[in-house]
């Protein structure tokens, strides 16, 4: 079965843009987790869905006409936040839902639009994944890796404490709308695959079960990375073999990996507990036998009066 579906073309462009996303979404997630935006993804994918439909209605490719019109819709939300104040909410829930239903409108006034269309782009879809779309999507990946990990330093600082930040120097304004436009162009990767309406859920839940069993920045990287990249192979495969849906299939797949994880999260605790002990206690006993080998002061002097 993986022979024949590894020779099948269209699963070879698929499965690349499986890994790509798989890469990509948690990589960029983990900033927006540490920012507590974990639902910027799916904001972003409301606005993505308007640059989908104008890319019908002009005849241009869909992926990155809703490059374009997401990063303009992520760099709104940026600056809503940075400077809206009571009514900055209002002003992002306008933006999410306008999008949609102008991405919804767009689809309909277009001359090669359809409701098929409009879902597999909502819900993602491995039959339409075309040689361009790969194309697009690799370029995108590309560039979401390099600043994902070329800067990752600057943005952990800033997703990490904006204040601290600022007073060491770092660009923070620019490294927020980096943050935000980098999201944009994840999820424009991972529409295809996983779906606007969904996609959001590959940014964050690999990133929340790495942090069940990590302690530190750099591995909960990685391992949410790791997982991201298991999850949407092995969805993208039972899609494939079983004709279920692939962004849903990989999103319950992410999720019981956050199960499982969050299951062995109390063990290794217990684990990392009795090391710690056992090491404390270890250097206690070591500072007592130092202690105790000391010649005593008055044997010391072997009788010469000091």
């Amino acid at each position: 079965m993986i022979i024949e579906m590894l020779e099948t073309p269209l699963m070879q462009r698929a499965l690349l843009a499986a890994v790509l996303v798989g890469i990509t979404a948690p990589a960029v997630g983990i900033y927006l987790v540490q920012r507590r935006q974990a639902l910027m993804g799916d904001g972003i994918g409301h606005v993505a869905m308007t640059g989908v439909g104008l890319g019908f209605l002009l005849s241009t490719n869909p992926v990155w006409m809703a490059a374009l019109v997401s990063i303009a819709g992520a760099v709104a939300m940026e600056l809503i936040r940075s400077y809206g104040r009571l009514r900055g909410d209002m002003a992002l829930a306008m933006l999410f839902y306008g999008g949609m239903a102008g991405g919804v409108m767009l689809m309909h006034l277009a001359p090669n639009g359809s409701n098929s269309n409009l879902t597999s782009y909502l819900f993602g879809s491995l039959a339409t994944v075309s040689d361009a779309d790969v194309t697009a999507i690799c370029l995108l990946a590309g560039f979401v890796m390099l600043v994902t990990i070329g800067l990752r330093r600057h943005l952990f600082a800033v997703s990490q404490d904006e204040e601290f930040a600022r007073v060491t120097g770092l660009p923070v304004r620019a490294l927020n709308l980096l943050i935000a436009v980098t999201a944009a162009v994840t999820v424009t990767v991972a529409m295809r695959v996983v779906g606007l309406l969904l996609v959001s859920a590959l940014m964050v839940v690999p990133v929340a079960a790495a942090q069940q069993i990590t302690r530190s920045f750099k591995v909960t990287f990685v391992l949410a990375v790791a997982i991201g990249t298991v999850v949407t192979l092995a969805g993208t495969a039972a899609s494939y073999q079983y004709e279920v849906p692939p962004g849903a299939t990989i999103v319950l797949l992410a999720i019981a990996a956050f199960f499982v994880l969050t299951a062995l999260a109390a063990p290794l605790a217990k684990r990392r507990a009795r090391a710690l002990s056992a090491a404390e206690d270890g250097v206690a006993a070591g500072c007592s036998v130092e202690a105790g080998s000391l010649p005593d002061a008055r044997h010391a002097t072997n009788g010469v009066k000091v």
